[in-house]
């Protein structure tokens, strides 16, 4: 039976399909709890979310697509009845009242957690260092109105922020170590807690053509491209950081709601606010065109092969799993439907709000819309099994801490070897780690 936090406890971890609430969180609780099989505790740490006012902007209304060219002729689909009625015509954007973006990201490499934790800023808390009882604030007077944020991959430590008029990248510094910087980047420095004397540097601030507003970020897995786009544009752009130096590609007429790069970097998934959206092979950078009635791409994730792309949709309670049939670069592909009947019948939600996969594929993270009072605010938790097929079991819900705690943003640590690793900002003002802990790990 999952498990369900009653009003007024809060989560603490999972262990195997349990999820531990307490009426308090505190660290003897969580060393109680999973200290001495992880050898670590992850504290709650505290923010303003009232300077983190929610996207409810829609995007400017865009024409239809059909003058667009799309390559079709190497691409086979096969859609199961129940989606067929998510193929044309597209969603109205103006319909769409809100849409998130990635606000919490993890160190691929180390316990170090970066999140939105203001209108202008970045918090970065370092999980390793037992002495750093506060965490980092990254600000500077280039990061005006951050929207996500995101760790490269292979880089140490290396920070980028989307916000108004393009991205900022920051690196950590240490004695003896001091990355480049790029000319005729304004200075900006945030030390370390506790004066070790490293200290945060912004490195550079790519921009685009026009002072846009970036919303979505995605480093290719070996960390040498950057993907970004705007939810003011129809175009993303491939960044060669080393080189500064971005390349925009457009398909269709409709604003970039996301973009997601597979794990093997051979596949990037852009999705739109019409309900389309594109899966593009980054050898030659075709593409393939995909359409949803059901709202658009609110979340999607890979799978550790990089072979399925699971999605969920605004005004939908099915998620989508998009299987590629072929090695790359073909984009030969074919579209189920993921059933989730307790958010439809149990929560009577309107649709998923943000979606997040664990990189061992173990575990899936969702927030609903709406839903009716007993669940409004939860997290839903749910065991995944890839046979080859994907199938949900719900586990339980995880409740923050705080009266009325939504979820504002949430996402995975990929590479914890102990096990799944979530960690979500609540609208109560606390981030929270939750180690869920399985017999297999």
């Amino acid at each position: 039976m999952p498990s369900f936090p009653p009003p007024g406890a809060v989560t603490l971890c999972e262990i195997n399909r349990n999820l531990v609430a307490v009426d308090a969180l505190s660290d003897d609780r969580a060393k109680e709890a999973y200290g001495d099989v992880l050898r670590m505790v992850f504290s709650p740490i505290p923010f303003q979310p009232d300077v983190l006012p929610p996207i409810r902007e829609p995007p400017a209304a865009e024409q239809p697509e059909s003058s667009e060219k799309v390559p079709t002729a190497s691409v086979t689909s096969t859609i199961s009845e129940f989606f067929k009625r998510m193929i044309f015509p597209p969603q109205d954007p103006n319909l769409l009242h809100e849409f998130d973006t990635q606000k919490v990201s993890w160190n691929p490499h180390k316990h170090c957690l970066a999140f939105v934790s203001g209108k202008n800023q970045v918090t970065v808390h370092d999980f390793e260092d037992s002495d750093a009882k506060e965490p980092c604030i990254l600000t500077s007077d280039h990061q005006i109105n951050v929207k996500a944020v995101e760790w490269r991959p292979n880089s140490g430590k290396m920070i980028a922020v989307a916000c108004k008029g393009g991205i900022c990248l920051w690196s950590a510094s240490y004695p003896g170590n001091v990355p480049f910087m790029k000319a005729g980047v304004t200075p900006s420095f945030s030390s370390f807690p506790r004066g070790s004397g490293g200290q945060w540097i912004l490195v550079d601030v790519l921009r685009g053509s026009c002072a846009e507003q970036v919303s979505a970020l995605c480093w290719k897995p070996d960390g040498r491209y950057l993907a970004s786009a705007s939810s003011n544009s129809p175009s993303f752009t491939i960044w060669d950081v080393s080189q500064g130096l971005g390349t925009p590609i457009r398909r269709g007429l409709s604003n970039i709601s996301l973009v997601r790069w597979s794990p093997s970097g051979d596949y990037l998934l852009a999705a739109k606010f019409d309900g389309t959206f594109h899966f593009w092979e980054t050898n030659t950078w075709t593409s393939e065109l995909w359409s949803s009635s059901n709202g658009y791409v609110s979340g999607a994730n890979w799978d550790p092969e990089g072979r399925v792309a699971l999605l969920s949709f605004s005004n939908s309670t099915t998620l989508g799993s998009v299987h590629l049939s072929s090695k790359p670069p073909s984009l030969e592909a074919h579209l189920l439907p993921v059933e989730l009947p307790e958010i439809a019948s149990l929560i009577v939600s309107r649709g998923i709000e943000k979606l997040a996969w664990d990189a061992s594929g173990e575990r899936l993270a969702l927030s609903f819309k709406d839903g009716n009072e007993m669940y409004r605010g939860l997290v839903a938790v749910y065991d995944v099994r890839r046979s080859p097929l994907i199938s949900l079991s719900l586990v339980g819900f995880i409740r923050g801490p705080g009266e009325e705690a939504k979820p504002l943003a949430f996402a995975f640590h990929n590479k914890f070897k102990q096990g799944p690793l979530l960690s979500v900002c609540w609208s109560s003002g606390w981030c929270c780690t939750y180690p869920l802990i399985l017999r297999s790990h």
